[in-house]
């Protein structure tokens, strides 16, 4: 039996291993800290009862995903729970930009003429992002397998997001627009930061932003369960720092930031390569808060009230100042704040009528300061009373993130700088952008190809080309365990 080693334990991390694992190699998962999951762990904290997600926490590309639903997970206690609304983004003024769970129900609320150019824009693209998903979740380097559905996403994904803004009159639909599109962590001025809004919009259209039950560990806990029973096993608190700490193994795979992968294999790589994962940029960071709060959050929009994921960052013009200030290294006063409220989804979450919420804000990389406060203003600013009703908070800053997860290079929650480059060459200008250089050593962090969130996508083709690695070596086909979809 061909054996692998998986260098940590996110999302990616044990994708790869589950499907190395389902083709008959012998699998074990390393991972640095006491438990397993990267981004998608959950904990209970502040109030007893009350479970907070660490970092990933709303899942539409894991929905999305063509890899985790073959996957089967709810086998293993996987259970989507979707809110009434799935996005609220409010303005000063009263007026709110909604989404909803279609095209056509989200046109419906938004205000006359701006309903028919959305749907002219997301109908399509939600229609046939079921189709699609699989060349939106690699890499762009390749032939797409559906050419005419791509360029049609592309359309939209390739202008910059202060231009396709312009599509829509209202402030509320144009700052409900730009609030997806800000989860690209760049200045929206800059070409291709269309191309997130564009994605998470059409995915919720077709499968909704819903939460895990119980947490995102939820995730972490079925991906593992199917690993065990595959025959493969998981270490915690193992620390990879270079080659000898790895156990002898056919083919390793780094779920780590390029510079990461780089240390580890110093001395073997390409110089190219090398100099590539070194060169690696880290974009702007988060600083996050959990709240424990009495009630819920006092919004004063109703929609708010029923929406699982609420942006806080003013108008159009408000949220495209502060995007290009935390570019340039400036925290700005009023921050532009994701808050999260699962538990309307997920009531299991809540401790009686103590519920957590999950908030936090984008700073600038390695921002040193506290926004604790600015955080709150911001829920106060569209929620009157709200501290009144914290019962406990806990705050992490950017570097108390990248304590807790390695791949946070200054708090960077993306694993590394979504600008146009490293958008389309990630992590380095190469074809086959899994592969390190070193024969049987793959790559499959968010650094990969498609990048951040809960898929599983950058570890699904690394560990393709693990497969093929092996395939050559052995010199015949490796047997599958269970049916697989290749790619």
């Amino acid at each position: 039996m061909p054996k692998a080693v998986v260098v940590g334990s996110g999302p990616n991390g044990l994708a790869a291993a589950v499907r190395l694992a389902r083709h008959g190699v012998g699998v074990t998962v390393l991972e640095a800290a006491d438990g397993l999951g990267g981004g998608a762990r959950t904990t209970e904290k502040l109030v007893a009862g009350t479970l907070h997600d660490e970092c990933s926490a709303v899942h539409p590309t894991a929905v999305l995903s063509p890899y985790l639903r073959e996957l089967g997970l709810e086998r293993y206690g996987l259970r989507w729970r979707h809110p009434e609304v799935m996005l609220a983004h409010p303005l000063d003024d009263g007026a709110c930009g909604v989404l909803r769970g279609s095209a056509e129900e989200t046109a419906a609320g938004l205000p006359a003429g701006d309903g028919e150019r959305w749907l002219r824009v997301f109908g399509p693209l939600a229609a046939h992002v079921e189709t699609t998903a699989g060349d939106l979740l690699g890499p762009l380097t390749r032939w797409p397998s559906h050419p005419l559905h791509l360029a049609r996403f592309g359309l939209r994904a390739v202008p910059p997001a202060s231009l396709m803004r312009r599509l829509w009159r209202s402030p509320a639909t144009q700052s409900l627009f730009l609030g997806a599109a800000a989860h690209v962590m760049h200045d929206l001025h800059a070409p291709m930061t269309s191309s997130v809004a564009a994605m998470l919009i059409a995915a919720g259209h077709r499968f909704g932003w819903p939460v895990a039950e119980g947490g995102s560990q939820a995730i972490t806990d079925a991906l593992t369960g199917l690993l065990h029973d595959l025959g493969g096993t998981t270490e915690t608190g193992r620390l990879v720092e270079s080659t000898s700490d790895l156990p002898e193994a056919d083919v390793v795979l780094l779920d780590t930031t390029p510079a990461s992968a780089a240390r580890i294999f110093e001395g073997r790589l390409p110089k190219r390569v090398h100099r590539a994962y070194h060169r690696w940029r880290h974009g702007p960071a988060a600083f996050k808060v959990d709240f424990a709060v009495r009630g819920g959050v006092p919004w004063r929009n109703a929609a708010c009230a029923a929406a699982g994921t609420v942006h806080l960052g003013g108008g159009p013009d408000e949220m495209l100042r502060t995007t290009c200030e935390i570019q340039r290294g400036r925290m700005p006063a009023a921050p532009f704040v994701l808050v999260g409220q699962q538990y309307l989804a997920d009531p299991s979450r809540s401790a009686g009528d103590v519920h957590p919420v999950w908030a936090y804000a984008h700073v600038p990389h390695g921002f040193t300061g506290d926004a604790t406060t600015a955080i709150i203003d911001q829920i106060e600013r569209f929620a009157p009373g709200f501290a009144d009703e914290v019962v406990a908070f806990s705050a992490k800053n950017p570097g108390e993130l990248a304590r807790g997860n390695p791949n946070h290079v200054g708090g960077n929650i993306l694993t590394g700088a979504n600008d146009p480059f490293q958008l389309v060459f990630r992590p380095r200008l190469t074809l086959h952008p899994y592969d390190t250089g070193v024969p049987g050593v793959y790559l499959c962090s968010a650094a990969t190809p498609p990048g951040a969130g809960v898929h599983g996508m950058g570890g699904y083709h690394a560990a393709g080309r693990a497969l093929r690695h092996l395939e050559r070596a052995k010199g015949g086909r490796i047997r599958v365990l269970q049916p697989d979809s290749g790619g």
